[in-house]
This record gives structure tokens, sequence and C-alpha cells, in this order.
């Protein structure tokens, strides 16, 4: 199998050991699955089928962010418990999921369920001199590094931190010894979830909690993790910064990132409110029809959705079905998806097969359309 890897800008061969692990970013539950969520979640269940069909075991963790600053800001804005609103929305999600065909994730852990883990990550960063608190706030030092801070995103001091500046970090805090370095913990504001801890109470920053589930659920070195491209930087790079000064082993093997999926022009996020819920359409659409309309774009292709495509997508499900059971492109759904997850190329072995009589049950299923 060959994958594209972000750290290295190459297609390079993935050659993981009979387990794979695998971690994806999940969601930060304040609001439904969108449909650019719900692309990097299929890519990712693609890639799980195809390495059990090749005889691998996967374990795939993805998060939840039920602890975050958007979260909180939003139970605030809805008159109630932050808790309770991640459960609701963490349901709604995992019926997004199961809908779309997904399998289901080998663990789903929690960032409320891993504060006392979080906070041991957190000393022995300070104890190594990797970590410092000041201001009330404990921040990671990237002058720990050894240089290497930014050799996934491969962006420059000066692009780094505006890029910061725009999703989250504060460049600017004076309390920074260098403005890269970012937050691991900080104080609560009024209202907010605090815990106790020895620089105070507090809750942990973005970026931590995704490398202490990710070391705990899965070991110091991770076959294969990614998200959204939105997430290399600042949240990959500081997450494999603080992973790597812990562990002093290389965190992650091959970094693995779904492009943007745009409305309008525009990358569909929740901060900016053009969003596709996936709940909506599937109370219109078939969702495996959506699933089909979402692969029907490489991975590493930005593309802007529009509606339109659910009808070719519902046209061609309904042919693959009307083909009936068979093994017909399997061969060549396989070859496709060793060539970087090259599901476009699948789709139209398929459709090939089936305009040829054959049953593509077997082919159709490796992509996770029953």
């Amino acid at each position: 199998m060959q994958l594209f890897d972000t750290a290295r800008q190459a297609v390079v061969p993935f050659e993981p050991g009979p387990i794979v692990s695998m971690y994806v970013c999940g969601i930060t539950p304040y609001d439904a699955t969108h449909i650019g969520h719900a692309a990097t979640y299929v890519t990712y269940d693609v890639l799980q089928r195809r390495l059990r069909d090749l005889g691998h075991e996967t374990r795939m963790v993805r998060n939840i962010t039920d602890v975050d600053d958007d979260m909180l800001r939003t139970a605030r804005e809805r008159g109630v418990h932050y808790l309770d609103l991640a459960f609701a929305e963490t349901k709604k999600f995992a019926a997004d999921m199961t809908e779309l065909g997904n399998l289901p994730a080998w663990s789903e852990p929690r960032a409320s369920g891993a504060i006392p883990d979080i906070r041991g990550f957190i000393a022995s960063l300070i104890e190594t001199g990797c970590a410092y608190a000041a201001g009330g706030s404990v921040y990671f030092s990237v002058n720990c590094t050894g240089g290497r801070f930014g050799h996934l995103s491969r962006l420059d001091h000066t692009r780094m931190l505006a890029l910061g500046r725009q999703r989250g970090e504060d460049p600017d805090d004076p309390h920074k010894r260098n403005p890269l370095d970012f937050v691991l913990w900080r104080p609560s504001d009024v209202g907010e979830p605090a815990w106790e801890s020895a620089w105070g109470p507090g809750r942990p920053g973005w970026h931590v909690e995704c490398s202490v589930l990710a070391l705990r659920e899965l070991g110091e070195t991770i076959d294969l993790h990614g998200g959204g491209t939105d997430l290399v930087f600042p949240h990959h790079e500081c997450e494999a910064a603080q992973s790597e000064a812990t562990t002093g082993q290389i965190f992650v093997r091959h970094w693995l990132h779904q492009s943007m999926v745009l409305l309008d022009g525009t990358k569909m996020s929740k901060s900016l409110g053009n969003l596709v819920f996936v709940s909506r359409l599937r109370k219109t659409h078939d969702p495996i029809a959506i699933r089909l309309a979402i692969l029907s774009h490489h991975y590493r292709t930005e593309w802007e959705w529009d509606a339109a495509e659910l009808v070719a997508a519902a046209e061609r499900l309904q042919s693959w079905r009307l083909a009936g059971r068979g093994t017909g492109a399997l061969q060549a759904v396989r070859e496709a998806l060793d060539a970087d997850l090259n599901v476009p190329e699948a789709l139209s072995a398929i459709d090939r097969a089936v305009s040829e009589g054959m049953g593509v049950s077997e082919a159709a299923m490796l992509l996770g359309v029953v």
C-alpha cells in the first residue's frame, strides 16, 4: 500500500505490522456532524477496510474533545451543562457514523475522562524542563524540540505565528518565553469546569488532550495519525512536539490528512457556520448515497459541496444494487485503494464491471457500500 505522508510530502510505502494503530482527531461535540467531518471519517473507514482485507487488525482511536473553548462557550449560550451538550451531540454523531456505514472506533475516549493522565503528562514535562508555569498557566517550550518544531507543517517561524494567531493560539501572551510556546494547562474562567492541580485550579489546553489519549490508548509510537488538513498546524505540530519530548520516541510513523470540503468557496467549519449537516441530509437521502457522494472525491483534493451530486450518487448506488452479488471489480478496487486510496478510480472500476453485467457486492463492500 502506498499513502501520502504529510510530513514527507510524498506518496510512500505504508508497511505496518499485523496490528495497525491509528488515531484520528474526533469531534468537539457542540454541534452535529457536517460533510467536512464525514469526509475525514469515511476516508479513515475505507483505509481500515482495506487494511483488514489485507489481513491486518486495526485499532482506530477517535477522541471526543468535550473540554474545549468552543464547547464551553456553546454550553453557556444554550444554558446547558457542557457534559449534557456533549452527550447529546455525541449521540447524534454516533448515529451519523452508523448510518454512513462506518466501522465503529476501537476506542473513543473523552478528554474529560483523562484529567489525571493529563496532569501527570504535564508534570513530567515540567520535570524535564520542557514546560514551565507562568501567570497561572503552564506552557510547553518549543525550544525543547531540538529544532524539530515545524517538521510536520513545514512552515517557517513567521507563517507559524500568523497561522497560530488565526487558529486559537495567542503568540502575544506576555507569559510565553517564545511566542510559539503553547498552553498545556490554563486557569478556568468563571462558570467553567475546573480541576485541582499543582499549578492551581484550571483545565487542560487543546493540544495536550490528544497527546495523552493517543499515548494512553496506543502507546509511544502510532502507525498512522491524522484528521483534516486544518489540524496540521497548530494542533498536530504541537501534539507531536509534546509527545516526543515526553517519550523520546517518534510519535507518528505516518501522517494522513483529509483535504477541506468547501461551501460557496469557503472551508466548511463550525466557526463560520457554513455547514451541511449529515443528520439533515439523511432525512431525505439514502445515507449510503451520501457516502458515495463523498467517495467520488479523492481525499487529498479540496472540493466544493454540491447537493446535485447526491442525485448522481443515488443513481450509482441503485445500479450497483441491481447488479447483485459477485466479485466483479474486486481486484481493481484493491489496486486502486493501494495507490494512495484512489477511491474515485475504484468507483469507476465498479461502474465498468456493472456495465459488463457483473455482480459487484464484494467490491462495493470494500468501500463500505452495502
